[in-house]
Order: structure tokens, then C-alpha cells, then sequence
């Protein structure tokens, strides 16, 4: 068998080689790893020009179908996770390409949604710039969460899990989306809201677990973000473009809600003068919400799973 090359591409930590045994594909697979971020189409398709197999960690990398044309040596595509919205499977069947994914933990997320809604609610960022400044001692008021409630949009693997955490700190929990009924959120010992207007109305935290698509996208503008309480936190480690970007900005700008955490943006990474990078009532991570060993470990280790069982003709975990 002629070797193949892989290309792991994305790997802003240089971990991914450390995160699997690697070798266990040699001499069959050399695998590469880049840590530089191609955001120009031109530039990612010269670079992976002979490369059979690629790697790309979750949606940071699109791979449309003037990318896969570009491409003529590569067989194999591997995305970190079981859905990707940046892939163009209709493309990758045209072409000839097997898409395969990994499994991949909601615990992270979860995680990462808490870090975010306590870090503002506590001021964390400016307190802790302070200390190490030797700024003033105690220069903010924070919000308590107990007794507050706490607004979900989405209520499947993710946002039911941020719902038990909530109640754990004695928050009031609601939940909406278009699907939702109430014995579902009932299951879990959430409210469902009469609508999305109610939830955003009646919330001191909104917190967003939704799975992109045409209904989702968008589904936060200026008229919904009107609605929130201007004393109301916004929290989204989901995907960007269910809230309207420009509408968020001018909503933080002008004080129609306190303050927002984000961990996902329309463009990652986000442009250095973003006014997002600069609004005092932003917390913002730079999409970390997957990002943890634990995880790594699981992607890294069953793409080489899905290298092997692809070598040997019978694919798994395929997406296409």
C-alpha cells in the first residue's frame, strides 16, 4: 500500500500529536499537524495540496465544495464530533470523500456556560485585573443567583444539564424552544415558558443551547434582545448566528442588557478590532467550550480509530 499522508489541521495548542498514539499508523499514515489557522480558501487548499487524509477540529476549518474541488488527492475527511455544519457532505459524496466523526462530551460546555454566567454575575474579570494591578480592593457589586431565574432556550442534552446546575444554586429555571412541551420540561423540574418574549421578559440569565439551523438562526435580534431585562445577562456557548450580531453590539453598547458571555462568534478567530474585544460588559472566551483534555484525548484517539478502520476498508462513524 502506497503511504498516505494526513494533515491535522487547526491544532492551535500543538497537542494534537500527543493526544493519540500516532505511530500506531506507521509506515501506512505520516500524519502532520498545523498549528497556523487557514482563513483564506486559496491559501488552505495549496497547503493540503497531496494530503489523502485530513483532520479538522469541530467547525473551525469549513470545508465547502470549491474546497473538496481543490482537493483531488484527499479520501478521507475527519471532523472532531458527530455534526459539523461547516462540511459540505453533498460535496464530499461528490468527490469521492469518506467524512467520519468521533464522539465527543457535553460535560465541557456545561461547564464552561457556568464559568461564564458566574464570572459575570461576580465581576470576576475586573476584580481579578484589579488584584493584579494593585487596583482598588473591591471595586464592584455583584449579583447573587439565588432566588433569580435563570432562562433557557434549548433544553436537550446540554441545556438540561445547565438547568440541574441552576436549580443546585436555588435559581428559578424556565425553559422555550419551538419543540419543547411541557412534559419534557417537567421531566427535568423546569418551567416551560409561554413563549420566547416571556422567557427573555422574566429572566435575570438567558442562557442559549440551541442547535443552528434555519429556525434558530437569527432568533435573537433587536426586537428580542429589547425585551430582556436591562439588568439581564446573556450567555451563549452554543453558535453565533442564532443571535444577530450587530444587534448584540448596539445591545450592550446602549445598555438594553447588562452584560453578555460569549465563548462562540461569527468570525473566530475574531478580527483584533472587533468591538466585542473592548465592550467593559463583555466576558468572552475564545471558543473553548469543547476545548479540555478530556475531549482531545477522545477526538485524537478515534480519528486514529476511524484512520485504521478506513485503511482497512471498513469505515466507521461515517457522516456520509
Amino acid at each position: 500500500m502506497t503511504p498516505f499522508t494526513c494533515a491535522i489541521l487547526d491544532d492551535f495548542q500543538n497537542v494534537a500529536l500527543a493526544m493519540a498514539d500516532w505511530n500506531s499508523l506507521a509506515p501506512a499514515v505520516t500524519a502532520v499537524s498545523f498549528q497556523q489557522h487557514f482563513s483564506d480558501e486559496t491559501a488552505l487548499i495549496e497547503a493540503l495540496q497531496g494530503f489523502e487524509i485530513i483532520v479538522i477540529m469541530r467547525e473551525r476549518t469549513p470545508f465547502t465544495a470549491s474546497v473538496f474541488a481543490g482537493l483531488p488527492s484527499l479520501k478521507l475527511l475527519i471532523t472532531t464530533g458527530m455534526r459539523n455544519a461547516s462540511i459540505d457532505l453533498e460535496a464530499a459524496r461528490a468527490h469521492g470523500v469518506t467524512v467520519c466523526g468521533t464522539a465527543s462530551s457535553s460535560e465541557p460546555p456545561i461547564e464552561l456556560t457556568w464559568a461564564l454566567i458566574l464570572g459575570l454575575s461576580r465581576h470576576l474579570y475586573t476584580e481579578h485585573h484589579h488584584f493584579r494591578t494593585s487596583g482598588p480592593w473591591q471595586s464592584t457589586l455583584g449579583t447573587g443567583l439565588h432566588g433569580k431565574q435563570l432562562g433557557l432556550l434549548g433544553l436537550g442534552k446540554i441545556g438540561s444539564r445547565v438547568a440541574q446546575m441552576g436549580q443546585a444554586f436555588g435559581m428559578n429555571v424556565v425553559a422555550w424552544s419551538q419543540n419543547l412541551t411541557e412534559e419534557r420540561a417537567s421531566q427535568i423540574g423546569v418551567t416551560l415558558a409561554s413563549s420566547k418574549e416571556a422567557l427573555l421578559e422574566t429572566s435575570d440569565v438567558v442562557s442559549i443551547h440551541l442547535v443552528l439551523g434555519e429556525r434558530t438562526r437569527g432568533l435573537l435580534g433587536e426586537k428580542e434582545l429589547r425585551c430582556m431585562k436591562p439588568s439581564g445577562l446573556l450567555i451563549n456557548t452554543s453558535r453565533a448566528p442564532i443571535i444577530q450580531e450587530s444587534a448584540l453590539v448596539r445591545a450592550l453598547q446602549e445598555g438594553w442588557i447588562a452584560g453578555a458571555g460569549l465563548d462562540v462568534f461569527e468570525q473566530e478567530p475574531v478580527p483584533r478590532d472587533h468591538p466585542l474585544r473592548t465592550l467593559p460588559n463583555v466576558l468572552a472566551t475564545p471558543h473553548l467550550g469543547y476545548v479540555t483534555k478530556e475531549n482531545y484525548q477522545v477526538y485524537y484517539q478515534q480519528a486514529v480509530e476511524d484512520i485504521q478502520a478506513f485503511l482497512q476498508g471498513k469505515p466507521i462513524r461515517m457522516l456520509t
